[in-house]
């Protein structure tokens, strides 16, 4: 354990404590900020915003790219506009991040959990289509459960620690199953599935750029779409779907307030000048780890074929809950910040009684899987 703890303050020379991932603003976020409040646009108008957008249509290969107020948010909206309605049912995964499922709920639809896969820990193919075997059937080309008579919507897979699921499989099996597939894609910006950016292989994409991501606006996120059309929408929907008129206030359906502010478009343009840097920074961290831990005897977990992570989070995976529990404590004692991964969402009381399938990968991992420190380290040049 000692040799472990070592070797992360090695690495994150004068760091104490040697935080879990955080954001780094060494380029023209300062200038752009500044800008910002110089010309008083720093409300939800205003060039960054504009910019911020076309950085990142451009950078992952969409057609139209919209800011978002933050990836939660975004996530429902994607929700909404793919025709999620109450009582529907979503297919996600139990190993993810609160916010996931938190969308689907805000729709008042209801969340069903299968399990994920060992080599991604994203959601399964393999499982979903046994769970829809077991469970679902068309009707008027619809996908219905057959227990509860809901018709199955959505499925909302989520690429973990940036790591990219079986993407290609799970469309197929949508298609199969008439349901659309909106991705999680809020911890991959960077990371690529045959040469594809995660978030543009379904029906919407999602990232975010909460403090703690690989680029940060502070609080934000972004939709990903490949129809420029459906983009629009999302962009008139969330600036209170109100129509354009130099002094009239006139809206032709109920929107949303969840534009983002200049100021914070104004941060995710200059870090988008940097993401390779910090990309390449987060690479090389996790190819250390990989010949560290390998070396003594202990499992890195490396990203998937056929993928290129951005490995957002490092994870090392232990034995057994004993050794997570015995490994997060010596490490958080000692200045170094480590995190389990989250609590399986099914054993979190408000959706204790949402319908799973077998989630003996998830469990597996939520008594293994730990976060190591992975932030940017210094040293490489900067714009």
């Amino acid at each position: 354990m000692q040799q472990i703890i070592d070797f992360i303050k090695e690495l994150y020379k004068n760091k104490n404590p040697v935080q879990l991932h955080e954001p780094v603003f060494l380029g023209n976020e300062k200038k752009y900020v500044n800008d910002c409040i110089d010309t008083t646009f720093v409300s939800s108008v205003g060039k960054y915003v504009d910019r911020f957008e076309e950085m990142i249509a451009n950078y992952t290969g969409s057609a139209r790219a919209v800011a978002c107020v933050n990836g939660t948010n975004a996530l429902y909206l994607a929700l909404k506009l793919t025709g999620v309605e109450q009582s529907d049912e979503v297919i996600t995964q139990s190993l993810t991040f609160i916010a996931t499922v938190n969308a689907i709920v805000h729709c008042n639809a209801k969340p069903v959990f299968v399990d994920v896969d060992r080599d991604t820990m994203g959601l399964s193919p393999k499982k979903m289509n046994e769970w829809l075997e077991n469970n679902a059937k068309l009707e008027n080309n619809q996908c219905v459960d057959c227990n509860t008579g809901n018709r199955i919507k959505a499925c909302v897979p989520m690429h973990t620690f940036g790591h990219p699921v079986h993407i290609e499989e799970l469309i197929d099996i949508c298609a199969k199953w008439r349901i659309e597939l909106i991705e999680d894609a809020a911890e991959s910006i960077g990371s690529f599935y045959k040469g594809k950016h995660t978030g543009t292989f379904g029906h919407v994409g999602v990232l975010s750029f909460n403090g703690n991501k690989t680029i940060t606006t502070g609080g934000g996120g972004m939709l990903l779409f490949q129809e420029k059309k459906q983009g629009e929408l999302a962009k008139h929907l969330m600036t209170q779907a109100k129509i354009l008129h130099k002094w009239e206030f006139k809206h032709d359906a109920i929107g949303y307030n969840y534009r983002m502010p200049n100021i914070n478009a104004a941060l995710g343009c200059a870090q988008m000048e940097n993401i390779e840097m910090f990309l390449n920074s987060k690479r090389e961290t996790a190819m250390k780890y990989k010949r560290f831990l390998s070396n003594i005897g202990m499992r890195f977990f490396d990203e998937p074929r056929d993928c290129k992570s951005n490995f957002w989070l490092s994870c090392l995976i232990l034995s057994d809950k004993e050794e997570q529990i015995r490994f997060l404590t010596e490490t958080n004692s000692n200045g170094v910040m480590t995190r389990p991964i989250w609590e399986l969402m099914n054993r979190l009381p408000m959706f204790a009684q949402c319908q799973c399938g077998d989630l003996t990968n998830a469990e597996w991992f939520a008594d293994r899987a730990v976060n190591l420190p992975s932030g940017f380290r210094n040293g490489d040049k900067v714009k």
